[in-house]
């Protein structure tokens, strides 16, 4: 049996600047509110005029699906009575753009690098990345890979 689980986002934006130029050039700028959570400040990237010290959809997504598999990992460790002490991740996405403007995500590599408590559970923990990503809401709703390269220690 499965389950729908509905989210809500509002988005607002508004006019800043009358812009001259021709074509109009918008500000791109924006806030998303979540009931109950802090809003967002978000804007295109750099690259697509927009303003660099905010976030960015292209931000939101890649830090989705590294969020998104981190709690993937840790509940399938968790399954398998592997103690986690530590995870990082230092992910990478590559976004391709085509002449006419469009554009889309062609790959996401994450490389979490991981400590566990247990030597002899390395090898296992490695492993689990590939069921962490079966498991990965976020992944499983992309139309592009996303590769792992996994590394675990103890400490």
């Amino acid at each position: 049996m499965s389950f729908n689980h509905y989210f809500k986002a509002s988005l607002t934006w508004f006019q800043q600047e009358q812009s001259t130029s021709l074509p109009k050039v918008y500000n791109k700028s924006h806030r998303i509110s979540i009931q109950g959570k802090a809003d967002l400040q978000v804007s295109a990237a750099k690259a697509f005029k927009g303003d660099p010290t905010l976030y960015n959809p292209e931000d939101l997504l890649l830090s989705s699906l590294v969020s998104c598999h981190m709690m993937s990992y840790l509940y399938v460790c968790s399954k398998n009575n592997i103690e986690v002490i530590s995870y990082t991740d230092n992910a990478e996405a590559i976004l391709e753009t085509s002449p006419d403007a469009s554009g889309r995500f062609v790959q996401v590599d994450l490389f979490p690098e991981v400590v566990i408590s247990d030597p002899d559970k390395i090898a296992l923990a490695t492993s689990l990345h590939q069921e962490a990503n079966q498991l990965c809401f976020i992944a499983n709703s992309c139309n592009f890979p996303v590769r792992h390269h996994a590394v675990c220690r103890t400490i």
